[in-house]
């Protein structure tokens, strides 16, 4: 078996200061009132609820940690959420978010241009990126295999393929509002 992988950091999409107006998301076990955040995984692109510890203020876009050990922002991770059960603050911070991401772990991502693979007969994975049909995948793939990319601003410049960290950001979004059938970066809800 698979050993469960978490998210250990995570970005704050929004800052509820006095808790989720109204009534708690249905389904969801009652909680305390108190301060909850809305959360995107740095590597996962896991969208999570947590409880925030007393007293602690968070701001959009602030790194917190969310993993197994002690928590200095977090007291307790409600859980996973949605798309459509995020707030829309958090919705239209999304974008900047998971570009932010994706700028941090540019290496992660160069290293999946380097290596991605046909999922079908008939599809590549390059394919399933907004922006990127058969004429850039095939410049992907010739460029790849003379010299692996080096940088966003490498593969850029070698297949002139528009701005990577803005169609990479565009496919987490399909990934995550559930309009793609496969996921390339982020995991089922």
């Amino acid at each position: 078996m698979m050993e469960k992988r978490y998210e250990e950091y995570a970005y704050v999409l929004d800052f509820l200061p006095h808790g989720r107006p109204g009534m708690r998301p249905p389904g969801r076990a009652s909680y305390r009132a108190g301060a909850l955040v809305q959360l995107i995984g740095e590597e996962f692109f896991t969208l999570l609820e947590a409880l925030v510890r007393e007293g602690v203020l968070l701001k959009l876009n602030d790194r917190v940690y969310v993993g197994k050990n002690a928590r200095k922002e977090i007291t307790y991770i409600i859980g996973r959420v949605g798309y459509n059960e995020l707030t829309v603050a958090a919705r239209m911070e999304l974008p900047t978010v998971i570009s932010r991401i994706v700028l941090n772990r540019e290496k992660w991502f160069v290293n999946f241009f380097n290596t991605a693979r046909a999922i079908t007969p008939r599809m590549h994975a390059l394919e399933l990126i907004p922006g990127i049909g058969k004429k850039y995948m095939w410049q992907v793939i010739n460029e790849r295999e003379r010299h692996p990319f080096e940088s966003f601003e490498n593969l850029q410049k070698r297949t002139e393929l528009p701005n990577p960290v803005k169609l990479i950001t565009k496919r987490v979004l399909e990934e995550l509002s559930g309009d793609s059938k496969y996921r390339l970066f982020t995991r089922a809800h």
